[in-house]
């Protein structure tokens, strides 16, 4: 249930990723569900209470067609170290007590900086010229290898050559295309920098990249990028800018340098794809927040050094679910949220006892294991969210299927999914060697499959975008297992699918 300290009116002071303090407030409580706003408040120093009384409501007139800063926020998200409840004071007219929108804690004080950039330091003609693009149409936009048709209002792009844009395959890229997409405020792209960085550093309206197979060197430091996802074997330094708060490595060097401001302090930072192995890159021992996401192993020594680390979330996307070394987290006096994603292999005694421990929420887990839980935190001042737990009997024989998680959202739709995939599973394991007869019975297995999730979505809609990507994910990993190209594998799943 969600905490009974939290009341509807009641106001937190929020500690934000660019240093500052924001303030958010409490709308309505029901169930397992708390709806709150951000407060128009941004200062240097924490707030009192007298100081927030009257403040209106965050409005995001830089996006969202000027939506509240308003969400939902279910039970198992924390509350973030970063937060202090201060008191209460009366909710403004007008505001409702619910939210339609669902997101976790962080997601108000994220919008409190991003609406402060928007109002500070974007120049008024970037901002003159985002609004303009809403009603100017269709542009032709060429980066130098042809030109494309996209709308102006474009959000964004994907120039990695993956994507429907095309670059030059070397050479100079005409970055001023970026000029007729203005409100293009996310970009991926892959490979050697070509002019990226100064690109960015002069169109501080993109705020995120997606940069796959980085060069040794990366420097963003003069751009005003917010979010970074970095991936490359090749990258061994990378210079952040102080305006960044979200951070994505995935299959780095180890030895990959990160110069961030105040070691990382303000930066979330996400290790996609960890595993046992999997180490904090030099520089950022000041990080408070880190996700970990990746295999069916994962090591807590990867977070040992981090002295400062108040929130730690792992997310295991195969089996086990196992956690090594977790004694290692004895050791970080401030750690103070805990959130594990389908540990299936986890036990009651996995985790050591830790005194600045708060919160623990665990999504995905054995049934066999939640008594002992529950009992090993009864009166001990955490506080444990528990869901989507399983009989063991029913995970040994499903802790392989990737659509387990969907007996969460509807025990019989799930249940269905599972069998579906079972069985293609079986099919395309039996698939003769002959190409000729192999390529027809894997089209019809896989065909088969997408039909199945197209009933069980039309008789118990459960198949949201979350669902959506992994039944994409599911059935490439299977058409790869039948040595279908991947072109063709994406198509087919396109064309067939409803959902």
């Amino acid at each position: 249930m969600v905490d009974r300290a939290v009341r509807p009116g009641d106001v937190a002071v929020m500690r934000l990723s660019d240093g500052g303090f924001g303030a958010c407030q409490v709308t309505g409580v029901e169930g397992r569900v708390t709806s709150a706003y951000a407060l128009r408040w941004h200062s240097v120093a924490r707030p009192s209470l007298d100081e927030l009384r009257g403040v209106e409501p965050l409005t995001l007139d830089h996006a969202h067609g000027g939506r509240l800063a308003h969400l939902s926020i279910g039970s198992w998200h924390a509350v973030p170290p970063g937060y202090t409840w201060i008191g209460s004071l009366p909710v403004p007219e007008g505001v409702p007590a619910l939210s339609n929108t669902y997101s976790g804690w962080q997601s108000l004080a994220d919008d409190v900086v991003r609406q402060r950039r928007w109002d500070r330091e974007l120049p008024a003609a970037v901002k003159a010229a985002y609004r303009a693009a809403a009603t100017r149409g269709q542009v032709d936009v060429d980066f130098g290898a042809g030109a494309a048709t996209l709308g102006a209002a474009t959000p964004r792009l994907d120039l990695s050559g993956a994507g429907s844009m095309r670059v030059p395959t070397s050479g100079s890229v005409r970055w001023s295309a970026l000029d007729q997409l203005p409100r293009c405020t996310a970009l991926t792209w892959a490979g050697p920098d070509r002019g990226l960085a100064r690109a960015l550093a002069d169109r501080p309206v993109v705020s995120s990249l997606t940069w796959r197979e980085a060069p040794p060197v990366v420097d963003l430091a003069d751009t005003g990028l917010q979010h970074l996802s970095l991936a490359g074997a090749d990258v061994r330094e990378v210079r952040l800018p102080r305006g960044l708060h979200g951070l994505e490595l995935a299959a780095v060097d180890p030895g990959l340098a990160v110069y961030a401001a105040d070691g990382g302090r303000w930066l979330h930072l996400v290790l996609t794809g960890a595993d046992a192995e999997t180490t904090v890159s030099a520089g950022l021992h000041g990080v408070r927040e880190v996700a970990m996401d990746g295999g069916g192993t994962m090591s807590a020594t990867a977070v040992r050094e981090l002295k400062e680390l108040e929130s730690l979330r792992i997310y295991w996307r195969k089996p086990p679910g196992q956690l090594i070394d977790a004694a290692a987290l004895a050791g970080l006096t401030h750690l103070a949220v805990i959130e594990l994603v389908d540990g299936y292999g986890l036990d009651a005694d996995t985790l050591p006892d830790m005194t600045s421990l708060t919160q623990l929420s665990i999504s995905g887990l054995r049934r066999s294991i939640v008594s002992a839980l529950k009992a090993r935190y009864r009166g001990t001042g955490v506080r444990l969210v528990i869901e989507g737990a399983k009989p063991d009997t029913w995970l040994a024989a499903n802790l392989n299927n990737p659509f387990r998680d969907w007996v969460d959202d509807d025990a019989r739709g799930g249940a269905a999914a599972c069998k579906a995939y079972a069985s293609a599973v079986r099919t395309i394991d039996k698939l003769p060697q002959d190409r000729g007869g192999r390529a027809d019975e894997a089209e019809a297995a896989l065909r088969k499959l997408v039909e199945a999730l197209n009933g069980i979505d039309q008789k118990y809609e459960i198949i949201d975008t979350l669902r959506r990507e992994e039944a994409f994910d599911a059935f490439m990993e299977l058409a790869a297992r039948a040595e279908v190209p991947v072109n063709l594998a994406d198509q087919w799943f396109d064309d067939w699918r409803d959902f």
